[in-house]
């Protein structure tokens, strides 16, 4: 291909960033990230990288604004210093869950920061599990939609569960779980939910036969984990004799590790898109699953103009 690939990581997963580039067999970029006294982001690229095809891994996890605002003065950087070609990899895309007007007058702030890393000097974008995949249409750049289901269904399937459901945890997710369930050559369920007037659970009803059976929930993300629990106990109530729970991005804000202690969970497998917290890194029920190779795979191909279809689930 001529250019040479440089992988670079900002500040919010230097660990997945170094296994990737472990996967890659090669050295990670230099450069120096630090911050001015005021909190301003301050990078300098310290080698040279004029014509290089370059790879810039930051999922923008908490602290979202700033992890963002980090990879588009990355970005920035790259484009002034004449990278010939600039990839964002975001292996957790922030602000995912504001993608359409579902109440009057709000921004829709997930085409905002397509628009963000465009202007900045993206030319091709790799993601995983985006919370809907119409986000990809709101970029005017390529973009690989990765998902973390091969890593997820390997794990699944080494268990050798007997009988096992695959349950989505709401109407929005069922293909998500019904390309699990597929996989698998199981059977599928799916949670219906009805919310109050403020937006809070108030019933939760499922929606197939879960009795007698092992219970795995498929979602994206799990964030507060409040959603996670209330399904927890429905499955239960419903006659599921176990419940686990996959999801790609582990968010798991405050109160979330409490919530997951306190339910009847066995294990919450999630990927490492997003550096645990402490409180999460310590609990027995989080198993965390490793998709650097994943992501990896999907750069080679990228830098080589080979098919990454090979890569999607």
């Amino acid at each position: 291909m001529g250019r040479p690939l440089k992988l670079f990581g900002g500040s919010c997963n230097p660990t997945l960033t170094e296994d990737i580039a472990e996967s890659l067999g090669v050295p990670l970029g230099q450069a120096q990230l630090t911050r001015f006294a005021d909190s301003e982001v301050s990078f300098q690229i310290t080698e040279n990288v004029r014509g290089a095809d370059v790879f810039v891994v930051q999922p923008t996890a908490p602290p979202v604004n700033e992890h963002l605002v980090e990879v588009l003065v990355m970005i920035d950087a790259f484009k002034r210093a004449s990278a010939d070609r600039i990839t964002a990899v975001l292996p957790y895309y922030g602000y995912a869950r504001q993608d359409r007007k579902d109440r009057p007058r709000v921004p829709i702030t997930a085409k905002l920061v397509a628009d963000l890393l465009s202007t900045a000097g993206t030319n091709r974008v790799v993601a995983m599990d985006l919370h809907v995949g119409q986000i990809q249409g709101f970029f005017d750049i390529p973009v690989d939609h990765l998902f973390a289901a091969p890593v997820m269904l390997d794990h699944v399937s080494s268990l050798n569960i007997e009988p096992l459901v695959i349950v989505s945890p709401d109407a929005g997710g069922v293909e998500r779980a019904r390309a699990y369930a597929k996989r698998l050559k199981v059977a599928l369920a799916v949670m219906d939910k009805r919310r109050a007037d403020n937006h809070e659970i108030e019933t939760i009803h499922v929606i197939g036969d879960v009795s007698g059976k092992t219970a795995l929930i498929v979602d994206d993300m799990v964030d507060s984990a409040g959603t996670l629990v209330t399904a927890v106990d429905a499955l239960h109530e419903a006659g599921a004799k176990r419940v686990l729970a996959a999801c790609t991005h582990p968010v798991l804000s405050p109160p979330a590790i409490e919530r997951i202690n306190a339910s009847p969970i066995e294990k919450v497998i999630v990927s490492d898109t997003i550096p645990l917290r402490q409180d999460a890194q310590e609990c027995d029920k989080i198993h965390v699953l490793s998709v650097a190779s994943l992501l990896g795979k999907a750069i080679k191909s990228v830098h080589e103009e080979t098919s990454v279809s090979s890569l999607f689930v």
